[in-house]
């Protein structure tokens, strides 16, 4: 357990960096007896730091948790930059990368029965866990940034940066080439 929670973890982990929005995000819910909490804060940095644990053992791979809010996070972000109308601004789609440039985030599952893959327990194989953290992040996630636009909006700020600088830097080795 973190003394404090999820959201002071985040600040710890983020205080040498400058936050892009006022404190870190916190959504939580259960699921089929699956229980998720997730943490996270963008900075003004480029690289992105994730941590991920079941039942408090520290899964350096990630797994299958890990998966389900990734994809949750960029499937809500490229939502909200289509109902907000910002994507004007780039080709296609926010990728992961983009979405995740700057992110630093914790997620914790509780799994009554995991299964880990390979003896280190780094990475969790159990294939349900993916769409309940996807479902309870979307839903979560959905509701927070209907609360918070000007979050919501710097964080797709960021994003919509990452993308132009990849697209960018794609250019330039075709240019190359």
């Amino acid at each position: 357990e973190f003394k404090g929670g999820l959201k002071s973890f985040i600040q710890y982990l983020n205080k040498n960096k400058k936050a892009i929005h006022k404190e870190p995000i916190y959504i939580n819910g259960s699921k089929d007896d699956i229980e998720m909490e997730l943490a996270l804060e963008y900075n003004e940095s480029y690289s992105e730091n994730m941590y991920s644990f079941v039942n408090n053992i520290n899964t350096k791979e990630g797994g299958t948790h890990l998966s389900g809010f990734k994809s949750a996070l960029t499937r809500t972000l490229n939502d909200f930059m289509k109902r907000l109308k910002l994507g004007k601004k780039i080709q296609e789609n926010l990728s992961g990368d983009d979405v995740r440039e700057g992110l630093t985030a914790v997620i914790s599952v509780k799994v009554p029965d995991p299964q880990f893959e390979g003896q280190t327990k780094a990475k969790l194989g159990n294939s349900e866990v993916k769409g309940i953290v996807e479902s309870i992040v979307n839903e979560k996630l959905n509701l927070y940034f209907e609360l918070h636009m000007e979050v919501i909006k710097k964080i797709l700020e960021k994003s919509i940066m990452a993308a132009k600088a990849r697209d960018a830097a794609r250019r330039a080795r075709e240019l190359t080439r």
